[in-house]
């Protein structure tokens, strides 16, 4: 039972989504203000030179979640003198979370991650779910109305592949778009994050992200069947 609720809670959060080429990977999160007065609460958060995450649910479990993801790669990065594998966090995520839907004292995480990173294996998309399960996708969309933006995914994956940084991004603010129609986009509600190969996890400043939103102002508002 807690599990369907730590789900609903995933769901219920705004939109954060990601997709990957051969060399990169983007995140793309809508961020929320609980007041006309407060500041957007962050959906984004830089792991290490290799890695991001975007978050749906609750962002006091997300915030623990990072901190132990930030101390596993500077552990492995002391002991290995290399970057962590995807994976192989995913993992250890995976079993932090299954500890929690089991012991009677505790809680699942409310909370999901798209975990973007690139190793020495390539570029990854992970999601990890409060259940302790993680999937790998080519581009996935969670959250809150998120079906209109997994639609528009849907459509364009395969042609992913060989893009680069600024055609993903394009793509990640049409799709973000099409699942926001109520909400109006600005550099102040959405972030974006990449990484790549030779190029360290960093998100977009404002005035980039003025570029990509009124880029895509003018493309046609995409149709769900």
């Amino acid at each position: 039972m807690q599990i369907d609720y730590a789900k609903e809670a995933v769901k219920q959060g705004f939109t954060s989504l990601g997709l990957k080429s051969n060399t990169h990977v983007v995140l793309v999160g809508l961020k929320k203000s609980q007041h006309d007065l407060a500041h957007h609460q962050e959906k984004l958060f830089e792991i290490d030179d290799h890695m991001g995450i975007a978050i749906s649910g609750m962002t006091a479990d997300a915030r623990f979640l990072c901190k132990f993801m930030r101390n596993q790669c500077i552990n492995y990065s002391y002991t290995h003198e290399s970057n962590q594998p995807a994976e192989r966090l995913v993992g250890q995520i995976a079993k932090k979370s299954q500890v929690k839907t089991c012991h009677p004292s505790k809680r699942p995480f409310g909370v999901g991650l798209l975990v973007a990173a690139i190793d020495e294996s390539g570029t990854h998309l992970f999601e990890t779910c409060p259940s302790a399960n993680y999937y790998e996708y080519h581009a996935m969309a969670i959250g809150d109305r998120c079906q209109s933006a997994k639609t528009y995914l849907e459509r364009n994956y395969e042609s992913f592949a060989a893009l680069g940084w600024e055609d993903l991004v394009k793509h990640g603010v049409k799709a973000m778009r099409a699942s926001a129609q109520d909400t109006e986009l600005t550099e102040h509600n959405v972030s974006v994050g990449i990484v790549g190969k030779d190029q360290k996890f960093r998100m977009l400043t404002p005035q980039e992200l003025r570029q990509y939103l009124a880029g895509s102002d003018g493309a046609e508002p995409m149709q769900i069947a």
